[in-house]
């Protein structure tokens, strides 16, 4: 279910110099929002909180993940490149599942990682604050990946759609709209941050047994999805 090749072909499309460096900001700009917190306010464990749940978990993540997520696959559909991977002899469901591998990859890396550090510099994982967002990181990674890669597949403007859904509806609804709250990978990643953070600081308005099935239900569907949508795309010669 793993190829090697096309693995090497999506991390070089990912990580090209142009993406990498949106890649790189938004972890930067939390490092340096953390710092300068940290300056004027010293280590608090509130602050903590809400400076990695409402900057790191509610934006930087989603939006790590529709770079990563439709950056693996959709340039490839745009510029028609995508049907001489298709013309080799990898099964359609193996480029998807390694393409999700990649891109569940690159957002861990782009958004855990900071994540971390962040948490490190403004309370010093106080009440366990730092490794709960970065676990809660880590999951989020992962549904995130998979949801934009199925938006990749599927339409020509996932990039767009990818960023409606991650400002207007994790960033907004999922954060202020009860009723939103239930839908939302944040709020589902914020369930497992609950559970490994000490305290009462961290809270979620889903259940984690919900949670956690909602994040493999999910990524699992979108996955299956991406992988028929794939299989739908028809080559000159297979008329």
């Amino acid at each position: 279910m793993y190829d090697p090749t096309v693995a090497g072909l999506t991390y070089r499309a990912l990580l090209g110099r142009r993406r990498a460096l949106i890649l790189f900001a938004l972890p930067v700009l939390l490092i340096v929002i953390a710092g300068a917190v940290r300056g004027f306010s010293g280590a608090d464990d509130q602050v903590a909180v809400d400076v990695l749940g409402g900057f790191a978990l509610a934006t930087m993540v989603p939006i790590i993940g529709v770079i990563a997520g439709t950056g693996a696959i959709g340039p490839e559909i745009d510029d028609g490149s995508v049907v001489y991977l298709l013309s080799k002899p990898v099964k359609r469901p193996t480029i998807i599942f390694t393409k999700l591998i990649v891109a569940i990859a690159v957002t861990m890396a782009f958004s855990a990682i900071p994540t971390f550090i962040a948490g490190m510099i403004l309370n010093g994982n106080g009440q366990q604050i730092a490794v709960a967002y970065t676990i809660a990181a880590l999951v989020a990674s992962i549904t995130y990946a998979a949801i934009f890669l199925l938006l990749g597949t599927i339409t020509r403007h996932a990039v767009v759609f990818g960023l409606v859904y991650a400002l207007v509806w994790e960033a907004l609804f999922g954060s202020l709209v009860v009723g939103a709250r239930t839908l939302s990978v944040q709020q589902w990643s914020l369930a497992v941050a609950q559970k490994v953070g000490d305290g009462d600081l961290i809270t979620s308005d889903v259940g984690l047994p919900t949670a956690t099935a909602l994040l493999v239900a999910v990524t699992a569907a979108t996955t299956w999805f991406a992988g028929q949508k794939l299989r739908s795309l028809k080559l000159a010669g297979e008329e």
